[in-house]
């Protein structure tokens, strides 16, 4: 990409090349150069129009051919199919070198006495040339010939403006692919046409009265810029409404707007090319997409607060403060329903109206040191009373969080908005309801914990439920007299009895003071020959007894085995095998007969492997014995 800026005060030609990012200079141009077209991609083969009538042509290394035309040039265009250099003027033709023949060719006749700008449309070819007497005239490269006449001071109003003495010329000329097509006069309006038709259906005036020098289109936000020797401006191409303007210091001479960017080049009478970058037109060019950065970076900037220094403080604050007398003062600054005073006053007059304020921000930090050490502590779970369950999940997941060090604002039992959830009976869970379990069709980890919590409860109460039944049917009659405090061999304690150690052992000491014994009637046990298991039955229906088992499987052929010892739940053992089924019956008595087969029809192995004892002998501890 090649930037060439034309200069008017100075008399040499200026080139910045963007892919290395440095300057080239072509000097020895004495004639200040009017324009220029570039005839390749980059910097290597560039024609010059200058002001004494001379086409300069520059290669890589300088100077290469040099001619002259016949008028005084103003505008020229490369017709690149072809290979014809058009060229308008101070003429009323066009005229035509042909670079591959390298010599002049018939020129383009029109109606005008002057030509101030020539373009071609890059699609369908057409030159459009611009004349003073306000013209527009095209011609077709394929038949050498005028094809279309638009006068834009008929077609327009222009003419009844008061403050324009003289016929709008054009200055300027701008397609945008095949129909459209941007027209500026010398008195710095913009038309927009469609080459079908000999009206614009649109017109900007820059409102400076200055000759618009160069428009541009923008593709990407489908905006229209126009440039007069004061101003840019970028206005939209439906209804010309303005978007933003450029207005630079000096005097604007060209413009230039990249490609498919927001990169916008402006030659003007100063020494330096000014470059605007507009990321709302599109984005940097890959060659400086530092600017993509640079422009985030600025909008990133927080801006500077005003009041940086100052604190704001409403009325009842200065009552507190003790400083309702310096309203109206210049230390303070009214704003909205308070005002604005310096922090150093702010924080001299807090301290004189609250000298104990350092006391109580002491007693907080130690507070809140404690605070910390205290956590580390173990904490008894206080649960509400409605949903237990749920706060229960909820203290869990807050200690995983904490665990993983995640954050912990969103837990329902901190917050004030959801606290009936946990004290209103109305707000109860139901688990049985068909609603719970078809949101909740897979019981959680901590559901699965309550429910094993509980089964181990209910094995422990029937546990506790058994040794009661072994503990023995209590006696109802009671015995009197001296042998009831002797206890029999076969005699078991009671619960009652087991309950009741404490009070035997004041008795005990009692007697050994001396004190007259006392007697206490106890509920004994007694277990004879020929009392089964069966016979040691709960009263109790509603529970199946360990006795009514055993007798169920007594009858039914299993063994049964009782002992006693001398403990005090009676030390009985009951050990019984429960009969087989028939199918495990048949299945024993198969294998048995399987194996009584197979122990007849097998043979012995001895006559078939020799002895290796008798071959090699007996050895013991390096020795042979044998």
């Amino acid at each position: 990409t090649i930037v060439l800026e034309r200069c008017i005060s100075i008399l040499y030609t200026r080139l910045s090349s963007t892919t290395i990012a440095s300057s080239r200079t072509i000097p020895f141009i004495s004639p200040i150069v009017q324009q220029f077209e570039i005839l390749s991609d980059d910097y290597s083969k560039i024609v010059l129009m200058q002001v004494n009538r001379v086409i300069q042509f520059h290669s890589q290394n300088g100077h290469y051919y040099q001619t002259r035309i016949p008028a005084f040039g103003r505008d020229m265009v490369y017709h690149y199919p072809s290979c014809d250099l058009y060229m308008v003027g101070a003429s009323s033709d066009v005229f035509r070198l042909n670079l591959e023949q390298g010599c002049f060719l018939s020129p383009y006749a029109t109606d005008s006495k002057s030509l101030n700008v020539c373009r071609l449309n890059p699609l369908h070819q057409l030159l459009a040339v611009g004349s003073d007497e306000g013209k527009i005239e095209c011609f077709d490269p394929r038949c050498r010939s005028r094809v279309g006449l638009l006068d834009i001071a008929m077609a327009t109003d222009l003419l009844h403006t008061e403050d324009l003495p003289v016929l709008p010329a054009v200055t300027a000329l701008q397609f945008r692919g095949a129909l459209t097509m941007a027209v500026g006069t010398v008195s710095g309006q913009v038309l927009l046409y469609d080459i079908r038709s000999g009206k614009p259906h649109l017109t900007k005036d820059h409102h400076y009265g200055l000759p618009i020098n160069s428009i541009a289109f923008q593709d990407n936000l489908g905006v229209v810029l126009s440039a007069d020797s004061k101003i840019v401006k970028i206005w939209d191409q439906n209804d010309g409404s303005p978007v933003t303007s450029i207005e630079p210091q000096s005097d604007i001479h060209d413009m230039c707007v990249y490609p498919k960017s927001g990169l916008i080049f402006v030659a003007n009478e100063a020494e330096k090319i000014l470059s605007y970058y507009i990321p709302t037109l599109g984005p940097a060019p890959k060659w400086c997409s530092f600017l993509d950065s640079l422009t985030e970076e600025l909008e990133e900037n927080p801006q500077q607060e005003v009041y940086e220094d100052y604190k704001f403080v409403t009325a009842k604050d200065l009552e507190s403060l003790g400083l309702s007398h310096l309203v109206g003062t210049n230390l303070l600054r009214a704003y909205m329903h308070g005002y604005f005073m310096d922090i150093r006053l702010y924080h001299k007059a807090k301290s004189l109206s609250d000298p104990f304020a350092y006391e109580e921000y002491r007693k907080s930090r130690i507070q809140k040191k404690l605070d910390e050490e205290r956590a580390n502590r173990v904490r008894v779970k206080k649960l509400p009373k409605v949903n237990k369950v749920l706060a229960e999940k909820l203290m869990e997941s807050q200690t995983q969080r904490k665990s993983m060090k995640k954050r912990t604002d969103q837990n329902p039992l901190n917050d004030a908005r959801f606290s009936e959830m946990f004290t209103n009976p109305n707000f109860q869970v139901d688990e049985e309801s068909e609603e719970y379990k078809l949101l909740h069709p897979v019981i959680s980890k901590h559901e699965k914990k309550r429910l094993q919590e509980w089964e181990e409860e209910q094995l422990a109460r029937q546990a506790s439920d058994l040794t009661e039944e072994l503990e023995g049917k209590v006696s109802e009659e009671e015995s009197s007299g001296d042998e009831d405090d002797v206890q029999s061999p076969l005699q078991s304690p009671t619960k009652s009895e087991i309950g009741s150690t404490a009070q035997t052992s004041k008795q005990r000491h009692s007697n050994r003071a001396g004190a007259e014994p006392v007697r206490t009637k106890t509920r004994l046990l007694e277990l004879t020959d020929g009392v089964v298991a069966g016979s040691l039955r709960s009263s109790n229906t509603s529970k199946v007894a360990l006795g009514e088992r055993l007798k169920e499987t007594a009858d039914e052929g299993s063994e049964v085995v009782l002992g006693v010892g001398e403990s005090l739940s009676g030390n009985k053992t009951a050990v019984f095998r429960v009969k087989k089924t028939a199918k495990e019956g048949e299945y024993q008595r198969k294998l048995r007969e399987h194996r009584e087969e197979r122990r007849k029809f097998r043979r012995s192995a001895a006559g078939v492997a020799p002895d290796r004892r008798k071959i090699h002998g007996i050895f013991w501890r390096g020795r042979r014995i044998k």
